[in-house]
């Protein structure tokens, strides 16, 4: 009998512990589980920006000669009622952003991911051409017509248009991945694999430079 109650003592002590110790592994679990989506999700960007930066073309840049922004993009072009591209990026990049009867934003906080700065006036940032119109004309551009040119510097499909602070664009300005990166290193892979995505749906080459400093910001992925 009391060997019987001993042994009962203590299976009812082994279940409890198992009660505590189970909550606290599934406890420490779920957080590794939680990070594991991300960490394939970056990983299946890189590979799927590094197929694709191998089936770009490899050349040397065309001449700038005869570039000029008007070429591309003489205005914002109109999107959506009284809104044009810029305006539209600007509502989609920021957060409370409050707009004028022309569209004109007024007010609204946007993040910068190339510097990682927070801003509350629509004069502090600037919408950036991811491949700039510039290297996209020494790219291939140069080639295209204007219509192209027109569509490849509105587009609000691709990542080319995005949000971020005058004085990071200011910085960047028509350079490429080999000349310029963006300051937050946290930023590199989804930089690379946009240039990337841009390039390879417009068919615009790349050079040597270019693609060793792509393949190194993926790398960070």
């Amino acid at each position: 009998m009391g060997e019987t109650m001993i042994f009962l003592r203590r299976a009812t002590h082994v279940a409890l512990l198992m009660l505590v110790v189970i909550p606290i592994t599934a406890a420490i679990a779920a957080p590794q589980a939680a990070a594991e989506p991300r960490k394939r999700s970056q990983a299946e960007t890189a590979a799927l920006a590094r197929r694709m930066l191998a089936q770009l073309k490899v050349a040397r840049p065309l001449s700038i000669r005869g570039y000029s922004r008007m070429r591309f993009q003489p205005r914002w072009a109109p999107h959506k009622g009284k809104c044009d591209t810029r305006e539209t990026v600007l509502a989609r990049d920021g957060r409370r952003v409050r707009r004028d009867a022309a569209c004109h934003p007024v007010k609204g906080l946007w993040y910068s991911p190339y510097d990682g700065r927070r801003l509350k006036s629509e004069k502090r940032v600037d919408v950036d051409h991811v491949v700039p119109l510039a290297y996209a004309w020494r790219s291939g551009a140069k080639r295209w017509s204007q219509a192209r040119r027109r569509a490849f510097a509105n587009d609000l499909t691709r990542p080319e248009l995005l949000t971020v602070s005058h004085s990071a664009n200011i910085a960047k300005g028509g350079q490429g991945p080999q000349s310029w990166r963006p300051q937050r290193r946290a930023h590199w892979c989804r930089y690379a694999s946009s240039w990337i995505t841009v390039k390879r749906h417009y068919r615009l080459f790349v050079t040597r430079k270019e693609k060793v400093a792509l393949l190194n910001m993926l790398r960070t992925c």
